[in-house]
């Protein structure tokens, strides 16, 4: 399907909706029947109706519609964050006595989900090298029953084949999973590679603006009915109609904020590779990146979000070098207008938690939509001073 008919027009009713540009925010809890035998029709399939918005809501139906045509997916869930998507996603594919596989150092609530979660209720896990299919296969139990992928992921990049991955889950009768978060359906569709359920945390390049917290998850008919059917509309984890709305707006420009944001990164990448201060970047599309062969041949871009370690004495000149950025703001997430970063030795000397298992001079950077240039002559301040 055409990306500009998905981004401008798909599910978009406008002779039911007064020709309006933008969809209207259907702000209703409840929808009203004539007759007993209309509702008992409705309640047949619930997903494809409008009873009540924890379920199914035509703002957010529209939003449905288009990221799962991004994705070239059968249909498509929307949950008020990544982490619900990746929950339900999970949930909705074991019980107890289940096993499942997941790459080593996932998202830090995937995480949780596994070790902490889970595992109270009978389901165990096992980290792994995405990197070797060798690891993965190695992983395979008589009780696994989900592959999660990340691919790359959020803070070094590692990537996983995801064609292999999904031969061999089907070959064992797995379901495999992947956030697919850092790329967007813009720069990877891994449902096209035979990845069954592909998962997003929306709130980063889907919506752009930096405004709302939203979950998306994408699969097939037949996986999204009985997610919906338990999951979604038992544990309630929904996004409003206003926010749906929002996403929407994010979507018309998504194409072009992903295009910017890695032409940005590209050039500042081939920036700070020559460095001095710079001991190592960590971008799919870098030039020495080790999977960067694999990264080409499954993402036709790699958008804003990389990392570097920086050559520091101590823990002092990390903060010095990030307290003397003016452009980057310091904050967690990543995928709006705003270019951001985020050091990696916040984590560390926190009463009560472990140090995080990153070096402490690796510093992430996401570049968003402003001035190249203009962000690396602030790079550049910074690394003088150290």
């Amino acid at each position: 399907m055409n990306l500009s008919h998905i981004l401008n027009h798909l599910g978009e009713d406008r002779d039911k909706y007064y020709k309006a540009i933008s969809p209207p925010i259907i702000q209703s809890s409840n929808f009203a029947f004539d007759k007993v035998d209309d509702l008992r029709q409705m309640l047949t399939d619930e997903s494809a109706h409008h009873i009540y918005t924890r379920g199914n809501n035509p703002t957010v139906e529209i939003l449905r519609k288009k990221v799962a045509a991004l994705e070239s997916a059968e249909d498509a869930l929307v949950f008020g964050s990544g982490a619900a998507a990746i929950a339900m996603a999970v949930l909705g594919n074991v019980q107890a006595g289940d096993h499942i596989i997941c790459v080593q150092s996932p998202y830090g609530w995937t995480y949780k989900l596994l070790t902490k979660f889970l595992a109270r209720f009978g389901v165990s896990h096992t980290f792994v090298d995405g990197t070797s299919m060798e690891a993965i296969e190695a992983a395979i139990q008589p009780n696994s029953q989900v592959l999660f992928l990340e691919s790359p992921n959020s803070m070094t990049f590692e990537l996983q084949n995801l064609k292999a991955c999904a031969t061999l889950a089907k070959k064992h009768g797995l379901v495999t999973m992947i956030d697919n978060s850092y790329a967007s359906p813009i720069f990877q569709r891994p449902i096209e590679f035979g990845i069954d359920i592909v998962i997003h945390s929306g709130t980063k390049y889907l919506n752009g603006h930096s405004d709302v917290v939203v979950g998306v998850l994408c699969s097939s008919k037949a996986m999204v009915g009985k997610l919906f059917l338990s999951e979604l509309m038992t544990l309630g984890a929904i996004i409003s109609p206003h926010d749906a709305a929002l996403v929407i707006r994010g979507l018309r420009t998504l194409p072009l904020r992903m295009q910017h944001s890695h032409d940005s990164a590209m050039d500042i990448v081939h920036r700070l590779e020559q460095h001095p201060k710079i001991e190592q970047v960590y971008y799919p599309f870098a030039t020495d990146f080790p999977q960067r062969e694999l990264a080409q041949e499954q993402m036709s871009g790699a958008g804003g979000l990389f990392s570097v370690l920086l050559k520091a004495n101590s823990i002092e000149q990390v903060e010095k070098f990030c307290n003397e950025l003016d452009c980057f703001t310091m904050a967690a997430s990543w995928g709006g207008h705003e270019s951001l970063i985020i050091p990696i030795c916040a984590f560390y000397n926190i009463a009560g938690r472990e140090n995080s298992p990153l070096p402490w001079n690796l510093v992430r950077f996401y570049v968003g939509l402003e001035d190249v240039n203009w962000l690396w002559a602030d790079i550049k301040k910074g690394l003088e001073k150290l």
